[in-house]
């Protein structure tokens, strides 16, 4: 039987509850252990691929095609494997689920209520993943914090599994703030203290502190949260403020957090952590050899998390080069003909990221002109691969009109077109095409090159196309469509062969980056910006280029 490990959040969110999760799991996993993790949303959507990035951030998706919370990544990149639908619940699946089970007669003739109908769906799909055997330990995420209405039934459904599994069989780990106050120059606990209380009101009663701090935890303090809170004083884990995410499973490993769980679960027998590569990939992170630049050309750039797997899959391909990559966020509504040379001048590397609507869309085809006409290594993800469609239609093809029926319905020229799937489509929720799907390709190709093999798999989430009555066009004047899904022909990469790098690609292959497995596209886009600096270095200073010789 699996053992389960609750994490709750107090006092205030975006405290780090994922990154906590992933850590602790990452550490399990590390010591041999079968473990995965799910988060468990309390707003009423269904799922977040309806939710405007502002504010949610960005949409994760599966390999089996569902729409989850960010967290999802930040899971899949500490533990290299990947999550489904399974790991990802929210309130409105959880009432959408009972609701048809009523109309289905299911209760027969009862009256469905949140205790018991609500909670044991509830406890139905947090027990889920560990009934088949396949992981020793399954960590769940409650999201929101403790006192918010809509988590109360979440956590109601962990206090009814504390009592109905054995006593080694659950742990409950809280993470919670100790803030300071700079005017009493000293941390206060008293935040801490409310937030365990009223978690204790809601009837559990929580294993493991995990205390968010800007300065040490002194052991006086942690006696005085211990002997308040009701926990052992080895369970007050001090989480300080680290440089990275991916030092906090070795902070957390140095608090000894794993052993403590391990310990609660009656879990006697397990090895060293093995933390070779990761160790690894952090002094190739802290101490790198090399320094690029590269523009992120977005519209969501006021939230960062917008774009959440892009910026990790820079850092891990930073590492895999040796190589700190500094990335600048250009907002695309401000790009203009006029500016677009002062505004990418000094970088060495652009992405255009993706994207829904037409807010921002003529900036980020101005910036794809720059990068093309200035061989500024390029890298188009979904909308910027179709930004890159579009511009080479307009100014190399000669198709002013050229656009996207996304943008523009009654474009005469739309190189970019709806899928032909998708025209009967009404609803949004989930209707994307979605998840992982088989791309072949080109042997003789900048694509092959990266990938190394062929056919490839990657994740989507998109609704237009390439429109492949204009494919005989464009590869006529030199743009390649290096990738295609074997069985529809649907053009999923497309690439400038007589440009040092310039690729773009209708999925996100942000998605699958990993600190060990990081993104071959991202790789080697990194790899291509370090020689675009060292070209112009040695423009710059020629005395330079005889010395290299």
């Amino acid at each position: 039987m699996a053992k389960y490990i609750f994490v709750t959040g107090g006092v205030t969110s975006s405290l780090g509850k994922g990154i906590i999760a992933a850590s602790l799991a990452k550490l399990l996993q590390a010591r041999g252990l079968k473990v995965t993790i799910q988060k468990f949303d309390p707003y009423i959507n269904v799922d977040p691929g309806t939710l405007n990035p502002y504010e949610h951030g960005e949409c994760y998706v599966t390999e089996d095609g569902a729409e989850t919370d960010l967290d999802l990544g930040h899971y899949e990149r500490f533990l290299n494997i990947f999550t489904s639908q399974a790991n990802n619940v929210t309130t409105g699946r959880i009432y959408q689920t009972v609701i048809n089970k009523e109309r289905e007669g299911a209760y027969l003739g009862k009256t469905v209520q949140v205790v018991p109908h609500i909670t044991d769906e509830i406890k139905r799909r947090m027990l889920q993943l560990g009934q088949d055997g396949q992981y020793d330990i399954i960590i769940t995420e409650i999201g929101g914090t403790v006192g918010d209405i809509e988590s109360l039934p979440f956590v109601e459904a962990v206090r009814q599994l504390q009592w109905e599994l054995p006593e080694e069989d659950s742990v409950v780990v809280h993470l919670t703030l100790i803030p300071y106050l700079k005017a009493a120059k000293e941390l206060k606990t008293k935040p801490t203290q409310h937030s365990v209380k009223m978690l204790s009101q809601e009837g559990v009663h929580p294993d493991i502190l995990v205390c968010r701090t800007e300065k040490p935890l002194m052991p006086e303090l942690r006696r005085k949260i211990a002997l308040f809170c009701n926990v052992k004083q080895e369970a007050v884990i001090e989480a300080a403020d680290a440089p990275t995410i991916y030092e906090v499973p070795l902070a957390m490993m140095r608090e000894k957090l794993d052993i403590i769980c391990m310990k609660k679960l009656n879990i006697s027998t397990y090895n060293e952590p093995e933390l070779t590569k990761w160790k690894e990939f952090l002094d190739k992170l802290k101490y790198p050899k090399s320094k690029v630049t590269i523009g992120l050309i977005g519209k969501y750039l006021e939230l960062q998390d917008a774009y959440k797997s892009i910026l990790e899959s820079f850092v891990h391909a930073g590492a895999m080069n040796e190589c700190q990559v500094q990335v600048v966020n250009v907002h695309s509504e401000f790009i203009t003909g006029d500016n677009v040379a002062e505004k990418l001048g000094g970088l060495d590397g652009l992405v255009v990221a993706p994207g829904f609507g037409h807010r921002g869309v003529e900036g980020k085809i101005v910036a794809v002109r720059y990068a093309r006409e200035n061989n500024l290594p390029f890298f188009g993800i979904c909308l910027g691969m179709q930004m890159a469609v579009i511009e080479f239609a307009r100014n190399v093809l000669g198709l002013k009109e050229a656009h996207s029926t996304e943008m523009d319905p009654d474009s005469k020229e739309p190189v970019i077109d709806l899928m032909e799937e998708q025209k009967k489509i009404t609803a949004k929720g989930g209707t994307m095409r979605l998840g992982a799907y088989t791309c072949e390709l080109k042997k003789d190709s900048l694509a092959y090159k990266i990938y190394g093999y062929s056919p490839i798999s990657e994740r989507h989430r998109h609704r237009w196309e390439f429109n492949n009555k204009y494919l005989e066009m464009f590869e006529n004047a030199g743009m390649m469509a290096s990738g295609k899904n074997p069985s529809t022909g649907l053009v999923e990469i497309i690439e400038l062969p007589n440009h040092p790098f310039f690729i773009g690609v209708q999925y996100h292959p942000e998605l699958k980056s990993t600190v060990e497995n990081p993104q071959p596209i991202f790789v080697h886009f990194i790899k291509a910006a370090k020689a675009y600096t060292e070209r112009k270095a040695e423009v710059k200073n020629p005395l330079l280029q005889s010395e290299m010789i």
